[in-house]
């Protein structure tokens, strides 16, 4: 089994070496901090809208080298973040908006996808969502009944289920390769290997020159707490995943997976899996959440406690493939605020701005952030700035060793829920809710 090595993702398409390192000083019009699929759509949406802008994007490592080549591959219309915490801000009609606008971008990403060449196995095959205890199926709401379930998918003790057609499998590595190559063909600089060191109105003070410019843009999202000043932003929460050896025609057979739907569960430390298009199950889940001092993985190397588990989540949703080998494990870190949920934000006195804290939702979202952050800059009023995530401001998270200690704390009460459930509540325990509230969710 090959753990890390940033991805099974890029194992699959070759690790990029990277290009264009910064050499002294620049300027240009606007920077981005961040070669993720944040900081690489907002750069293509600005250079669409207005092509005569000089834009830079500064890189640690490579272009999506974080949770961008990285995540489950769910081009979602899940909201990225609390529909509570957008009322809060923008009421009922502000939280539809929000899921009209995701629900479009899932469209809108597999369109671009298509005129521009990007090969990324993308296929809007919608996802299965399974509750496999009666307090699931009570949260999940769902329409399909056990039986319905089965005839999508064999999952072991699946009690409910609900079908969502708005949403897409893709490779998530040739998605962001794929942008970063038509930003370049743009004529936008994407200097990797430029680690940025700290964040100013109008400059970008990197390990190897600074850049400077009238509008520049944090898009870091789980890295954020590098950046000197933004600790305790948002949290580096990590997400693991295994991906199985291939699997037969037999082994398919027997699951009843004949499709290419996605699955998730209703689980309170819930797992998403999706059926490769070489024919694997990649599947994810929390595994060990949080790094002491909101540090991150090596190279995207994983604990072999988390492999286990996920490799026993596995075989509890799908029994037969006990004896299926793992070929590849690997995890990164999502960006998560206090609140849980995503934002938006950028001050004209300043030209600062920022964009994620998608809380494992980006795939879809950061598209969606990067149009917005394209008319914030540009000053234009549309639908996307009236958003309740545009300029949405959160507290930031406590201090070490509270932060550390309240976060496991926060999902061995999730598990202990779990396995309350499981043994027969039919409705969801208050742990979870006492859970929910400490979270601020």
């Amino acid at each position: 089994m090959h753990n890390g090595g940033v991805s099974f993702w890029w194992q699959q398409v070759g690790v990029p070496t990277p290009t264009d390192r910064l050499v002294g000083d620049a300027r240009c019009d606007v920077v981005i901090v961040g070669g993720g699929l944040t900081g690489l759509w907002t750069a293509f949406s600005l250079h669409e809208a207005d092509p005569t802008l000089d834009i830079r994007v500064v890189e640690a490592e490579f272009a999506g080298f974080g949770a961008s080549g990285r995540n489950g591959g769910w081009l979602s219309s899940e909201l990225p973040g609390s529909a509570t915490a957008y009322a809060e801000v923008a009421g009922a009609e502000g939280v539809e908006r929000m899921r009209t606008a995701v629900r479009d971008t899932v469209d809108e990403v597999i369109a671009v996808a298509a005129r521009e060449g990007i090969e990324a196995d993308i296929v809007r095959s919608g996802v299965l969502y399974v509750a496999r205890s009666a307090a699931q199926a009570e949260r999940l709401a769902g329409e399909l009944d056990a039986a319905q379930v089965q005839r999508r998918i064999r999952v072991a003790g699946a009690v409910a289920g609900r079908y969502d057609p708005d949403c897409a499998r893709v490779h998530p590595a040739r998605l962001v390769s794929g942008v970063a190559r038509i930003v370049r063909e743009r004529g936008v600089r994407i200097h990797e290997d430029t680690r940025a060191v700290s964040v100013t109105p109008g400059a970008v003070v990197t390990e190897h020159g600074t850049v400077r410019a009238p509008v520049v843009l944090r898009c870091l999202e789980g890295f954020t707490a590098g950046l000197a000043g933004h600790r305790r932003e948002w949290l580096p929460m990590n997400s693991a995943i295994i991906a199985t050896e291939p699997l037969t025609a037999a082994q398919w057979d027997a699951i009843g997976w004949s499709g290419e739907e996605l699955l998730g569960d209703e689980a309170h430390a819930y797992c998403y899996a999706q059926r490769t298009a070489d024919g694997r199950i990649a599947i994810g889940g929390r595994g060990v959440p949080y790094r002491f001092g909101s540090r991150t993985d090596v190279e995207g190397r994983t604990q072999d406690r988390t492999v286990a588990s996920l490799r026993s989540t596995l075989t509890s949703l799908f029994p037969s493939l006990g004896g299926i080998g793992i070929d590849h494990a690997w995890c990164g870190v999502l960006g998560v605020p206090r609140d849980w949920s995503a934002s938006v934000a950028f001050d004209p006195a300043t030209g600062l701005g920022h964009a994620g804290g998608y809380v494992g939702s980006g795939l879809t979202a950061t598209h969606l952030a990067g149009r917005t952050l394209r008319d914030l800059v540009l000053g234009h009023d549309t639908d996307l700035t009236r958003l309740p995530w545009t300029n949405h401001r959160v507290r930031r998270w406590e201090p070490e060793p509270l932060r550390w200690a309240g976060v496991h704390a926060l999902y061995r009460l999730y598990r202990a829920a779990d396995h309350r459930e499981d043994a027969g509540l039919d409705r969801t325990s208050r742990i979870a809710r006492v859970a929910n509230r400490v979270a601020g969710r």
